[in-house]
Order: C-alpha cells, then sequence, then structure tokens
C-alpha cells in the first residue's frame, strides 16, 4: 500500500486553466493525461518523485458523469469552485478491499494523446464522497514504465499534505495504520470545522516549498 496521486477538480475556468494555474506555481506543466469514458470525465498530470503525481480532473458533458460515482464527485467538487478532491492509495490486490467493501472494483481506464491505454481497478469513491478524509483505492493493471509517474525528473515531490480530519478513522477504513500509505509524506491532521477532505498539499520544489 502506498500513495498513488492527489487529485484536484477543476475550477469554473475549466481543466486547461487550472492545471495552468498550478503548473505555474510549481514550475512545471501539467501534461494531457487524456479522458477516463467510464467515468465522463478526463485529466491532466504532472509527475513526481516517489512514484506519485498530481492530477487536475473535469467532468464532461457525457451520460457517464451522471451515472459513475467519480464523475459524481469530480462535478460536486467543482461545483463548489473546485478545488482539491481527494488523494489515492496503490494497493498489490484489490480483492482485499472489495471483500472489506462487499462489492466489486470498477475497472478504469483513459487512452493517453499518443494513444497507449492505461488500465486500472479502482474501489472507494462512495467512501471519499461520504467522507472526503477517506482514500479510495487502485490496482493498476499496466507496467511501472507506464504509470503516470513516470518521467519525472526527482527535483519535485510530494512534501506534506494537510487534512481536516481523523487519523484512526481513516486507518480504520484503510484497515491498517493511515502511516503505512504516507510513511513517506509529511502529514498534518487538523480537526475539521466543516468538511473533512484536504486542505493543502506542500510540493517541494527547486525553489522551495510550494502549498497548493
Amino acid at each position: 500500500m502506498r500513495l498513488d496521486h492527489l487529485s484536484y477538480a477543476a475550477g469554473p475556468d475549466g481543466l486547461e486553466s487550472t492545471a495552468a494555474r498550478l503548473g505555474a506555481a510549481l514550475g512545471r506543466e501539467f501534461v494531457d493525461g487524456g479522458v477516463h469514458p467510464r467515468f465522463g470525465t478526463r485529466n491532466m498530470v504532472l509527475p513526481l518523485a516517489d512514484r506519485t503525481y498530481l492530477e487536475v480532473v473535469e467532468v464532461l458533458d457525457h451520460p457517464a458523469s451522471d451515472k459513475a460515482p467519480f464523475g459524481q464527485a469530480v462535478r460536486a467538487r467543482s461545483a463548489l469552485g473546485g478545488g482539491w478532491l481527494g488523494w489515492v492509495v496503490c494497493v498489490k490486490d484489490i480483492t482485499v478491499y472489495e471483500e472489506r467493501l462487499g462489492r466489486a472494483a470498477v475497472v478504469g481506464s483513459r487512452h493517453r494523446p499518443d494513444g497507449t491505454e492505461l488500465r486500472w481497478k479502482q474501489i472507494g469513491v462512495n467512501g471519499l464522497i461520504s467522507d472526503p478524509q477517506l482514500p479510495f483505492f487502485v490496482q493498476w493493471e499496466i507496467s511501472d514504465s507506464l504509470h503516470p509517474s513516470a518521467g519525472a525528473d526527482g527535483s519535485i515531490s510530494l512534501a506534506g499534505v494537510e487534512i481536516a480530519g481523523d487519523p484512526q478513522r481513516v486507518s480504520e477504513w484503510l484497515g491498517e495504520p493511515v502511516e503505512a500509505p504516507l510513511e513517506d509524506v509529511k502529514v498534518e491532521w487538523v480537526a475539521p470545522h466543516g468538511t473533512p477532505g484536504i486542505l493543502a498539499a506542500q510540493v517541494q520544489t527547486p525553489d522551495g516549498i510550494v502549498r497548493i
């Protein structure tokens, strides 16, 4: 189990403008990730060190976005002005979480602009919707060379995450201590005064730490 990526919902200015704004703050450009046809969304990604990445995602005018929990989650967050949607944990065997949650994982996919298909399974988005401090789980079905973090130059990394929530609640959801997937990332837990979830990410850049 490890931290895979952080997901940020596009604001009213749309996917490209949101990604450009965040990229300018970090001194890096996000790249086109492609469309998630099963979820009715599309994304842009920024590879980071340590096999992690940042994702900016927006909902499409597509029937899938109204049916798929992930599309629903993105639409709801964007409707509030955009911002951090949630965090995602990569696991080796997603059947463990299917058994714990009592339902089957769903298959996700997207085609990069070069035509390469990325495939994975995911589960737990409904948990994120009901309690945004909770991560959801993915199991990639691709080689490490195709993971969205591939190509990171190592000079930019995730230094910390500020989460409004209860680490005990998250540990119960994960089935093991929350420190497991976040061992390389400094986490600051803040008692929620409103909606729980990610408050900010601290990214280490060549020019110092940038808080988003």
